[in-house]
């Protein structure tokens, strides 16, 4: 058919068995998706496109209302009918005020396949860049440049980030504590150092969740700690076996990292009174545990018993991981001790970004940003259950929340991985997140990295190449 000076090879077959609304869908998806329509190019009205097709205009509506709740479309008004952000294959410059930062990631990855094009990323631990207000970035780096250059670190953060964390936390995640029981951090990895270096001794017993984050295990590791794995299942750590004499607990109980589990309320109070009884600290790392999409996110674990738990939280998810800005959360007794092993060992976050993160706090760019990162992750979750929800290709974990979700295979996670990147696309198997024997085979699938239309190609090629172990097994 034509469109203005553009031919693009639409039709509708009324001998075909699909209604002619999903042949339309289907034929507009695909040309989004090969770059033959790019990002921000305008569609035919509906009764235009009808004409051409010879077909209802209800026809058209139906094709366009499909691929608008698949993000693949958008409506401006008074304009038309355009093609998302991020949706095309091949997207035109960035408008000023919707696109990521300069630097901001495309959703590929950085190496390239076998044929030379870049990889479809699935890996985990990716956020969007791209969808961070371009116009509110601006804003807060602009902040930055009316501050004068501090002459040194306070060594528990920004006084000003540390105040407006403790409403953001009270709004967002029910973290009640006031500004001198938090201290900013380098990020998550930079809050587990300060811990190991201040509250540990060498030979002292940690747990980490089996299988957990290989961080916390590294870090652990590298200050002498003795990292003891500690059970999960499908809800999470599992309390009722956890040793005695551990000196602390690392857990991820919004969003078991990776399994994907939330932890119950029987068990979180199980938890705090394990923790009580031995003595033990509870270093709770909420990850990603702004991002929910059945429920409400629970309360952080903090909320129960503010005396024994160390809260951990990040940009690293929320914005990118290269801001390197976190905060905890922890009685103020140990905020000291905390705070004095981050000027002891000089470790502290850039002042400039932290007086960035203030800006996006206190103008409400950040929970703004949240609230729409939170809708563009539950679309390419959308594409992930549409692909693997029904269990015939494998069983789905930690759909519910986060940015990944994990896919039990069966059998050959390791070669799907391999021919899944001779293809084009970029996933792992849950093996490093094991310190012992790999009990389950798993991909972990990441779909904060990649655009909707990424994402939706990945899956589409992860899937023929299960479908085609399956059949021929």
């Amino acid at each position: 058919m034509r469109r203005g000076m553009i031919e693009l090879p639409l039709a509708a077959d009324r001998a075909d068995a699909t209604p002619l609304s999903g042949q339309i869908a289907t034929q507009l998806r695909d040309a989004m998706a090969d770059g033959r329509l790019a990002a921000g190019e305008r569609l035919p009205a509906t009764r235009e496109l009808s004409a051409l097709l010879g077909v209802s205009r209800t026809v058209v509506t139906g094709a366009y209302a499909q691929l608008f709740a698949e993000g693949w479309i958008e409506g401006r008004h008074g304009s038309g009918t355009f093609v998302a952000q991020g949706a095309g294959g091949s997207a035109p410059p960035a408008t000023p005020e919707r696109a990521g930062p300069a630097e901001a990631a495309t959703g590929a990855a950085d190496e390239d396949t076998p044929t030379g094009r870049p990889l479809l990323e699935l890996r985990p631990g990716l956020a969007w860049t791209a969808g961070i207000d371009r116009a509110a970035w601006r804003r807060a780096w602009r902040s930055v440049g009316t501050v004068p250059p501090a002459t040194s670190a306070d060594r528990c953060g920004h006084p000003g980030l540390r105040a407006a964390l403790t409403s953001y936390l009270r709004r967002s995640r029910a973290v009640h504590c006031p500004s001198g029981q938090i201290l900013v951090t380098r990020g998550v990895a930079g809050s587990l150092g300060l811990i190991a270096t201040a509250l540990l001794r060498p030979g002292d017993t940690v747990g980490v969740e089996e299988p957990g984050y290989p961080a916390a295990r590294a870090v652990f590791g590298a200050r002498g700690a003795r990292v003891v794995p500690c059970r999960v299942d499908a809800d999470g750590l599992v309390v009722d076996e956890l040793p005695a004499g551990l000196r602390l607990i690392y857990c991820t109980p919004a969003h078991q990292y990776p399994l994907g589990g939330r932890l119950p309320v029987p068990r979180r109070q199980a938890l705090v009174g394990w923790a009580r009884a031995n003595g033990a600290l509870i270093v709770e790392d909420d990850y990603d545990g702004e991002f929910r999409y059945d429920v409400a996110p629970l309360p952080a674990l903090f909320g129960l018993d503010p005396e024994i738990v160390i809260y951990l939280g990040t940009t690293s998810k929320t914005l990118t991981p290269t801001l390197r800005v976190g905060w905890l959360a922890a009685p103020a007794a140990l905020v000291a001790d905390l705070a004095q092993a981050a000027e002891d060992l000089g470790d502290w976050a850039s002042h400039p970004a932290q007086q960035a993160v203030l800006t996006l706090i206190t103008s409400g760019d950040l929970e703004r940003h949240i609230r729409r990162m939170r809708h563009e992750y539950a679309r390419r979750r959308a594409v992930l259950t549409a692909a693997f929800g029904d269990q015939a290709l494998g069983r789905l974990l930690g759909d519910d929340a986060g940015m990944h979700m994990v896919l039990e295979v069966g059998r050959d996670a390791g070669e799907i991985v391999d021919e899944a990147r001779q293809r084009g696309v970029a996933v792992a198997t849950v093996d490093r997140y094991f310190t012992g024997p790999v009990t389950a085979n798993a991909l972990v699938l990441g779909y904060g990295g990649a655009s909707l239309a990424d994402v939706t190609r990945a899956c589409g090629t992860l899937a023929d190449i299960l479908r085609a172990r399956r059949d021929g097994a």
